[in-house]
């Protein structure tokens, strides 16, 4: 599978939490995604308010395509995701369309 602009969401500290637009990796079965380092493995539907989880954390976390609309959070948020230097540019004109915004820096 080719590399794909995600959206992902850590689930560690409740309902919301910090989040990145990214590039994934996929593995050859797509059951594992591959973003900065860190291994996600699928939890098959047995998620609770999440569909991944960190291999080496066992952190639970929500990665799903980015929308449009900019709405990817699965539940409302006014956090905005900081969004990864090498996919910015592709992240607002390809995925939302809109034109490009100043690069946000991160608050890690």
């Amino acid at each position: 599978m080719k590399p794909r602009i995600m959206y992902i969401e850590s689930k560690a500290g409740g309902l919301t939490g910090p989040a990145r637009i990214g590039r994934v990796r996929f593995s050859k079965t797509g059951a594992t995604l591959y973003y900065a380092g860190q291994s996600f493995q699928s939890l098959k539907g047995n998620g609770f308010k999440s569909n991944y989880f960190d291999e080496a954390t066992g952190d639970r976390y929500w990665i799903s395509g980015p929308r449009k609309d900019g709405r990817d959070a699965l539940y409302p948020t006014h956090n905005a995701p900081a969004v990864d230097a090498d996919v910015h540019d592709e992240y607002w004109t390809q995925v939302r369309g809109l034109p490009v915004p100043p690069v946000r820096k991160a608050a890690d």
